[in-house]
């Protein structure tokens, strides 16, 4: 069983939100907790705030144990780029990119995907045929 918790319009550009979800991969919750604690990435303070929001909806709409539950997959998305100008030498003008991020986070159970795998393993022998090329 997967939870999945977005963060849309982020201010802060996906390429800084990737260094810290890069860290978290794969990894447990409890364990990411504390590194999201420790780092001292502006990113890393949102990030904990949507993985204690993707654990309480584990824990409360399906029953879940904490202890089971890691990071499958977390993905960082450009958002919408507010442009901004400031003036420049000679009476020009240079943009200014204001980037936003949309993050997406997959918690799972460990040990469910084991079990799938084995009844879809056994499903797939049982179906085998042999075929006479005569």
């Amino acid at each position: 069983m997967e939870v999945t918790a977005r963060l849309s319009y982020l201010h802060i550009s996906p390429r800084k939100v990737r260094l810290v979800a890069h860290v978290l991969k794969g990894m447990d919750v409890n364990r990411a907790l504390l590194e999201l604690r420790v780092l001292t990435k502006r990113a890393s303070h949102p990030l904990e705030k949507l993985l204690q929001s993707a654990i309480q909806n584990a824990v409360h709409d399906l029953g879940q144990d904490i202890s089971r539950l890691y990071i499958k997959s977390i993905h960082i998305d450009k958002g919408p780029t507010g442009k901004r100008q400031m003036a420049r030498a000679f009476g020009r003008s240079a943009t200014i990119r204001k980037r936003t991020s949309h993050v997406a986070l997959i918690v799972g159970v460990r040990g469910e995907e084991d079990a799938r795998r084995k009844k879809i393993k056994k499903q797939v022998e049982s179906t085998v045929r042999v075929a006479d090329w005569q």
